[in-house]
């Protein structure tokens, strides 16, 4: 029986780390590829000398050339640049819409039957951006970044109740940044809602951590996150490659859902060998519909900008 393959684009922190946790979890074969020469092979190389020391067969490549991706099974694309001192968000919004757009033709020439899931920002335009670039179906295309600010709400929550971080489980939905959309009354520890054991003002303390978690990384270590958001592409690719149907908070196309109207946007989603199988719609009340249009209001016009600059 043939391995999967997973393609990694982008050989920065955030994509070798995302090929080392995939190694580890034995998804398959991976191919590293980077525009900067030897980088990706230079990384690609070390994974592989350490494979032996945690168990892991798994064939790491690293590359220049795109045709070595062909017959990938799930492309995970992580190039992009963060912004930079100086650099307006019409600059950001340019440099990385043409450099999704590249990537995305090539993923379209060299693995027109992949899975696409896509981590860099600003996330739910560049998911958009692959969408358009590639043509491929809305279900076969996801933006990470619910997992990541889930899994922060999750450990922030596991730490203020001195519980395991597994028996917590939260929704957030809407864009990936500061008017994302935590949902305490969605989330649970061990089955109860957070509201039996934390006041409304502890709460709304760590959903505000959360929205702001990526920000409290970079003013501790001077640049972004990388450990979390990789873990996160990676628990994805898994669901899809084993068809896990595990649920999470994902940038998913949406039109009728939640009346979104035709775009990808954060909610609970289904993912398994299909991709995204199904879209979950809560029963949202009046505040957490406000929010979640106010949210969404500002992805349209992140998208609308990439459009013109497609």
């Amino acid at each position: 029986m043939a391995k999967d393959k997973i393609t990694v684009v982008g050989t920065g922190n955030v994509g070798a780390t995302t090929a080392h946790i995939a190694a580890t979890r034995r998804l398959g074969e991976i191919v590293l590829l980077d525009i900067v020469k030897g980088l990706a092979q230079g990384k690609a190389l070390d994974m592989a000398e350490a494979s032996g020391l945690y168990g892991s067969e798994q064939r790491i490549v690293g590359t220049t050339d795109w045709s070595a991706a062909a017959g990938s099974d799930v492309v995970i694309v992580t190039s992009g640049v963060p912004r930079k001192p100086g650099m307006s968000r019409d600059d950001l919004l340019a440099t990385n819409a043409n450099i999704v757009k590249s990537v995305s033709q090539q993923i379209a020439a060299h693995c027109p039957d992949a899975f696409v899931i896509v981590v860099c920002n600003p996330l739910d335009a560049m998911v958009y951006a692959v969408a358009k670039t590639t043509g491929f179906p809305q279900r076969r295309i996801v933006g990470m970044a619910g997992a990541l600010d889930s899994a922060r709400f999750c450990y922030f929550l596991a730490t203020e109740l001195g519980v395991c971080v597994d028996d917590i489980h939260c929704v957030l939905m809407g864009g990936h940044g500061d008017d994302m959309v935590p949902l305490p009354r969605f989330t649970t520890v061990g089955g109860v809602p957070i509201a039996q054991f934390l006041s409304e003002t502890k709460i709304a303390e760590l959903v505000e951590r959360t929205r702001k978690g990526g920000i409290e990384v970079v003013n501790l270590l001077g640049y972004s996150a990388y450990y979390a958001p990789a873990a996160g592409a990676v628990k994805m690719a898994e669901a899809i490659l084993r068809d896990t149907r595990g649920v999470f908070s994902c940038s998913a196309y949406c039109r009728d859902e939640y009346e979104v109207g035709g775009y990808f946007v954060g909610v609970p989603a289904v993912l398994g060998r299909r991709g995204v199988e199904w879209v979950i719609e809560l029963d949202l009340d009046d505040s957490e519909k406000q929010q979640f249009g106010e949210s969404l209001a500002h992805v349209k016009e992140l998208v609308a900008d990439v459009d013109r600059m497609l």
